[in-house]
């Protein structure tokens, strides 16, 4: 959620504690902790595939402390490490939030199948959104969501906050990471509008049909709607992600929709046929119009997060000790 980093490491000998940063909740955006959770969980599966590159593997008891909603995970770091979380390690320091027009070039039905193994394999299920009315339904629930936002008091605030933060900084999503709302398109914009935009969008070739692209709509989804179904929504989120790089396609998170009550009951009444949870964010999910990759908001750690940017650990938000 903007980058807005809001979890907290602490680091032991065998052991390496989540925690989340309630000072980094946006609570206008965010008014039930959904993102925070969800960019929680992306942390967690981050630090999954970064463990394996280096021959580990991660034991992770989830909400291991009932007496502290904010611990929310404890990994011990033993020997081994996951082929499948591995083989996403390129992908840490290659991956981006493209919110650029895609190509109309289709994605293969291989690679959405891919996609949804690897939800499937982190406890949730990726539904793409293929079916034309259902993709309206769903536009429609993330476009509404936006506006419901914009007559919210402190959202303007928020956005502000974390689009404008001070040259250097780590966190945040800077202009040059936000492309101008395109143009000649048929559909409504899902993106969500940061305000003052620093990169171009991608031109599509005149005579080649609509403004729109081919970019897939995709919802992770979970059986039920708890704190530990979101957290691995998010793990699930950043494995699908970071699976989308590895094959080629530009990904965008949207998650206006589910951060509005009424939006989220939208999708999962109109979209999902009410056959789980719309935990997660919905994305969009395209091959890249232009091969230029956004620019990388760099940040001390190698791992990005669900929402397009760096993990990282903090100068005084990284601790070491029991």
């Amino acid at each position: 959620m903007h980058n807005s980093q809001p979890w907290r490491w602490r680091i032991g000998p065998r052991e390496i504690q989540l925690y989340a940063d309630s000072q980094r909740h946006l609570a206008a955006t965010d008014p039930d902790r959904r993102d925070l959770l969800l960019s929680c969980g992306a942390a967690l599966h981050h630090l999954r595939v970064a463990l394996a590159a280096r021959g580990l593997s991660a034991d992770i008891r989830r909400l291991p402390d009932p007496e502290d909603g904010t611990h929310l995970a404890t990994v011990t770091v033993r020997p081994g490490g996951e082929p499948a979380d591995l083989a996403l390690f390129p992908a840490i320091a290659e991956r981006r939030t493209d919110r650029r027009r895609m190509s109309r070039r289709p994605v293969p039905d291989e690679h959405l199948n891919a996609l949804v193994e690897r939800a499937a394999g982190n406890g949730a299920t990726l539904v793409p959104v293929s079916r034309p009315a259902m993709r309206r339904q769903l536009l429609a629930a993330i476009v509404t969501a936006e506006r419901l936002q914009r007559e919210e008091a402190g959202y303007a605030s928020e956005l502000r906050m974390w689009t404008n933060r001070l040259p250097g900084g780590r966190d945040g999503v800077p202009a040059a990471n936000v492309a101008a709302p395109p143009i000649g398109t048929l559909d409504p914009s899902p993106l969500r509008r940061f305000g003052r935009a620093g990169l171009a969008q991608a031109v599509q070739v005149a005579g080649h049909g609509r403004g729109d692209d081919a970019a897939e709509l995709l919802v992770v989804t979970t059986a039920g709607d708890e704190i530990v179904d979101r957290l691995r929504a998010g793990e699930a989120t950043s494995a699908v992600l970071l699976a989308a790089t590895r094959i080629g396609l530009a990904t965008t998170p949207l998650s206006q929709a589910m951060e509005i009550g009424s939006s989220r009951l939208q999708v999962q009444r109109d979209v999902l046929g009410s056959r789980s949870s719309p935990s997660s964010s919905s994305a969009s999910a395209g091959r890249p119009l232009v091969r230029r990759r956004c620019p990388r908001h760099l940040a001390a750690s190698s791992a990005p997060s669900s929402s397009g940017d760096r993990l990282r650990a903090a100068p005084g938000r990284h601790h070491t000790g029991p």
